[in-house]
């Protein structure tokens, strides 16, 4: 019997509230302003028997949709080795090659019970502000195995037929330089499952699990079927894209993350045989991260597809064993947003030769995580985790987005009062980054620069970052952006880390300052197709110098701002010309 559509919407919005009210009570809850405030975290409901995402929040990151899967999976395949599940039972772990990305984000896994049999899975997953290792707050830039990371939890039960595991929250806090932050953010993420499993139990007792189950069902063969209308659109044909990451922390040569994308038949081949293999430092990332990092790019360019496995369905996937996108342990894997997010902008690019006007230029392409560590005049200890943002390439539709978050994610930058307020820091400068948009009929958006004083006696500072020799490319003829930039003080003058965008061990003392200047988003389209108006405006708002744009896009002003347009055009002509 099929579902009439009428109660396939209801449920639908339903079980999306659901996802969404568990997702508010972790953000309200956690003690840890990366969860709190920058709402690093997501919840969903999977599959019983595959593991596969049904719904996910919508204000979790995306790169959770394809990854959480696989932990969910792993957590079935744990349980069924150790005689089955049973209610009550919470799992937790953070293993990043059963359930992707790196050891801060830990997941919690429960079984929702109707009738005796497993219904679905619920499950939370959260960015911890600290997991022990070597570096505080966990982004290592100089590991060669995950051990240096942190702490590896395999999926170990937290909750036991609904008692409490002290002995494993014992052990978790003891490896953590902030167990009071732990302990609040795991408290956050039980009371999430709690909630999500009385709504599910009230969905359920209200409709019923057979009409949920088949909602559930027609949900993602909808999703698959869209992907296949959206990928039919598409030229068929294979084309090929390539970018680099600057390097591994360990040795100072580029990584290449290669794409042949096929499209052929209404289905998708992304073949990522090219790429480079394994490396020593911790830019490396799983299978699981590998596929979700390719969801969330695809969700990007075709906005309409919704959040489950349904999407994945008609794309095949070519990843080798040990290259750097399909790593096993020990591989240390701690920076993998930096890795995924060069995947999406290859994916962009590859995308961009066959259909330019879904596509969208790279954008800025590092997260900048950054930690500053040290002890407070009382002794206690003090770490700060943040990541910053920068510009998004621009589009056929209009130009990049200024200082947006990366786009692996809807989370959000920290704001400097809550960091202030948290930390001894002060922030002297929170600014937009002049001229670092990549010029284009559309321009990308600009980035940002960051300027941080040290208000404690002394810290040591850690910097785990990208784009500092590859600049994010424009597509459509469109130019590249700035690339990153970061310096700080010392006694003896202002340094630059020898990598350009990784380094660990940094020690300043009170008074002395770093800086970020990060990196904004690639250009859409020739430059000098860019309306002269619009350049002028770019430049009274002081995003574009007027040296950029006569050079970049060939736009000459008067003294008083206005375009020449007898100036202008005769410029554009020689500039074809030539």
């Amino acid at each position: 019997m099929s579902i009439d559509a009428v109660t396939l919407a209801i449920l639908k919005g339903r079980l999306e509230q659901i996802a969404d009210e568990m997702d508010a009570t972790l953000f309200r809850s956690a003690f840890n302003p990366i969860i709190a405030e920058a709402h690093d975290a997501s919840h969903g409901i999977y599959d019983a028997v595959t593991g596969e995402t049904l719904v996910q929040g919508k204000s979790g990151l995306p790169i959770f949709v394809g990854v959480m899967a696989f932990a969910v999976k792993a957590v079935i395949d744990k349980a069924a080795a150790q005689g089955g599940h049973h209610g009550g039972d919470v799992w937790i772990f953070n293993d990043p090659y059963a359930g992707g990305t790196h050891l801060s984000d830990f997941r919690l896994v429960t079984p929702v019970f109707r009738d005796g049999k497993v219904f679905c899975f619920l499950a939370s997953v959260g960015h911890w502000h600290d997991v022990g290792g070597n570096v505080p707050g966990n982004y290592n830039p100089a590991a060669t195995e995950c051990f240096q990371e942190g702490m590896l939890i395999p999926p170990v039960k937290l909750f036991d037929k609904g008692e409490f595991r002290q002995d494993v929250v014992d052990i978790l806090s003891a490896n953590s330089r902030l167990p009071l932050s732990l302990y609040g953010d795991l408290n956050g993420q039980i009371n999430a499952l709690d909630l999500g499993r009385k709504r599910v139990a009230s969905l359920l007792d209200e409709y019923g699990s057979g009409t949920v189950a088949q909602c559930l069902g027609e949900l993602k063969a909808r999703a698959a079927e869209m992907m296949r209308a959206q990928i039919r659109e598409l030229p068929e044909g294979t084309v090929s894209a390539e970018d680099f990451l600057d390097n591994d922390g360990i040795r100072d040569e580029p990584l290449k993350i290669a794409l042949d994308l096929t499209i052929r038949e209404g289905r998708m081949v992304m073949d990522f045989s090219r790429s480079s293999p394994a490396c020593l430092g911790p830019v490396n990332i799983s299978r699981a991260t590998a596929i979700a990092a390719c969801y969330v790019a695809l969700k990007h360019i075709f906005g309409d597809v919704p959040a489950n496995a349904g999407v994945l369905e008609p794309v095949d996937f070519i990843i080798p064993e040990d290259s750097l996108l399909s790593v096993k342990a020990p591989k240390p894997v701690g920076g993998y947003t930096e890795t995924i997010l060069r995947l999406i902008d290859v994916v962009f690019q590859a995308v961009a030769k066959i259909a330019p006007e879904p596509a969208m230029a790279c954008a800025y392409g590092t997260i900048n995580a950054l930690s500053l560590a040290g002890h407070r005049q009382d002794g206690k200890r003090w770490v700060m985790f943040s990541f910053f943002g920068g510009g998004h390439g621009a589009h056929a539709g209009g130009d990049g987005l200024n200082h947006g978050n990366a786009p692996i994610s809807t989370a959000t930058i920290p704001p400097l009062e809550i960091l202030e307020s948290a930390y001894p820091v002060r922030f002297t400068q929170w600014s937009l980054r002049q001229d670092s948009g990549g010029p284009g009929q559309t321009r990308g958006g600009l980035g940002a620069v960051y300027e941080i004083e040290l208000l404690e006696q002394q810290a040591d500072v850690f910097l785990f970052g990208e784009r500092g020799k590859y600049a994010p490319p424009g597509i459509a003829g469109g130019g590249s952006a700035l690339t990153n930039r970061f310096t700080y003080e010392q006694a003896d003058g202002e340094h630059s880390p020898p990598m350009v965008s990784k380094m660990l061990g940094i020690h300043i003392e009170r008074g002395q300052k770093l800086r970020l200047e990060t990196p904004g988003g690639g250009g859409y389209g020739d430059p000098r197709l860019r309306d002269p108006q619009a350049v002028a405006r770019d430049v009274r708002l002081g995003y574009v110098t007027p040296e950029a744009a006569e050079a970049a896009y060939g736009v000459r002003l008067n003294a008083d701002g206005s375009v020449d347009m007898t100036r202008t055009n005769d410029l554009r002509r020689q500039e074809a010309a030539e």
